[in-house]
C-alpha cells in the first residue's frame, strides 16, 4: 500500500467517524441542541398551554440558551424580550417589585416569555406561525400585514412574511422545534 493510498482511506475513516460523532444523539444534544432549563420550561410551557419543544426552539434561536444575552435592540435574558415588553408583562401576570436585571433570572425569562408567546398565540387564533412572527417582528407588524396580504387565521406561507429576518426566524424555530421533538420526546423531567 501506498503512502498516499494510506492517507487517503485513513482520512475517509476519520471523516466518516467524524460524521457519525455528530449525528449521534450525544453529540446534538451536547452540542447543537441543548435543553437547559427543562423543568421551567415543561412547568411554565404547561401552564401557558405552550408545546414546550417550541419552547426550547424560540429559547434555542433567541439566545442559545445563555441566560446573560443581549440584542443590539435591547433584548435580554434567554427568549430575549425587550425591557417594555417584559414590564408590561409583569404587569399582566401581578409580579410584583419586578425590574428588567430578573430577565437575565433562566425562571423569570421563561416565565414571561412564555405567557407573552401564549398571549400572542390567543390574539391570533392558535396559528403558530402568526404567534412566532408576532414574537419576532411585533404584533403590530403582523396585523399591518394580515390587513395588507389579506391573511387569514389559517395563514402558514411562511415565505409571504415580509421581513426576511421574520421569515427566517419562524422557519428556524419550526425547524428547531422537530429536532427537540425527536432528541427529547422520551426524556421529559
Amino acid at each position: 500500500m501506498t503512502w498516499a493510498r494510506f492517507l487517503m482511506i485513513t482520512l475517509l475513516v476519520g471523516m466518516l467517524g467524524a460524521y457519525g460523532v455528530f449525528q449521534s444523539t450525544w453529540f446534538q444534544k451536547e452540542y447543537i441542541y441543548p435543553f437547559s432549563y427543562q423543568t421551567e420550561v415543561y412547568r411554565y410551557s404547561e401552564r401557558n398551554k405552550l408545546d414546550p419543544y417550541l419552547v426550547a426552539a424560540v429559547i434555542r434561536t433567541e439566545s442559545k440558551f445563555i441566560n446573560m444575552a443581549r440584542s443590539p435592540k435591547g433584548a435580554m435574558g434567554l427568549m430575549q424580550m425587550m425591557p417594555d415588553t417584559a414590564e408590561w408583562v409583569a404587569q399582566q401576570i401581578d409580579y410584583s417589585n419586578f425590574e428588567v436585571a430578573q430577565l437575565n433570572d433562566p425562571e423569570v425569562s421563561i416565565r414571561f416569555g412564555t405567557w407573552y408567546l401564549s398571549s400572542v398565540k390567543k390574539e391570533f387564533g392558535g396559528n403558530e406561525v402568526l404567534m412566532l412572527a408576532a414574537y419576532n417582528a411585533g404584533r403590530g407588524n403582523v396585523k399591518s400585514w394580515m390587513k395588507q396580504y389579506h391573511w387569514t387565521a389559517d395563514f402558514q406561507a411562511v415565505d409571504q412574511i415580509p421581513f426576511k429576518e421574520t421569515r427566517e426566524y419562524v422557519k428556524q424555530v419550526l425547524r428547531d422545534r422537530q429536532r427537540y421533538q425527536i432528541l427529547y420526546q422520551e426524556g421529559k423531567p
